[in-house]
């Protein structure tokens, strides 16, 4: 988390908007064996709770159970030039959308598990263009539940939200403006909406 405070701000509509629109971070633990991380889909429920699953055999899922876990998700990112300012007196920087969400985890049971699974995937269903979305009574029920055996599905709640929303706030508009401009250039067009929409 960046420390100036004029980059956090509590704006939990935003972290939702993030949270669907990626729709994968990461979970880190550490565990007796050392620090670890996953990579996961992440599916945020109504009650503010972030649900995800792991394969078996990953390094986390025999620790997450009644564990303190760090989740992070990532949005748009991207080097800021000091040749885009008018005010020659600046150096580069990197401008960036982060949140990280803290809280214990416990295991779901197999209902939940289903539940959610069939969620994450009709979210991302419906946002692919052509055809009849997946479903996973699709599958024959045997290897369904086979696959759904090698999976364990956990809830962290989120008890600490420390976003980073690093998008030239502390500029003046007419520099910020001239950033804008600087990251369409290099096409980094989702930070120069992003700063657009949030920091003009």
């Amino acid at each position: 988390m960046h420390p100036n405070p004029a980059f956090r701000p509590d704006d939990r509509e935003l972290f939702s908007a993030l949270i669907a629109e990626s729709g994968f971070g990461m979970v880190f633990l550490t565990t007796p064996d050392g620090p670890r991380v996953a990579h996961v889909p992440l599916l945020l429920t109504e009650s503010g709770t972030l649900r995800f699953h792991l394969a078996l055999g990953n390094a986390l899922t025999r620790h997450l159970d009644g564990a303190r876990a760090l989740a992070v998700v990532n949005g748009p990112d991207g080097y800021i030039s000091a040749r885009w300012y008018a005010d020659p007196d600046q150096v580069p920087t990197w401008n960036y959308l982060a949140l990280e969400m803290e809280g214990p985890v416990r295991r779901m049971d197999l209902d939940g598990l289903h539940a959610m699974l069939q969620d994450v995937s009709a979210h991302h269903e419906a946002r692919v263009a052509e055809g009849t979305p997946w479903t996973m009574d699709k599958m024959a029920q045997i290897k369904r539940e086979r696959m759904m055996d090698m999976i364990t599905g956990f809830e962290l709640t989120v008890e600490a939200w420390r976003p980073t929303v690093k998008l030239s706030q502390n500029k003046p508009a007419e520099e910020r403006a001239r950033l804008i401009e600087g990251l369409k250039g290099e096409g980094k067009l989702a930070l120069a909406a992003l700063m657009e929409r949030l920091a003009t």
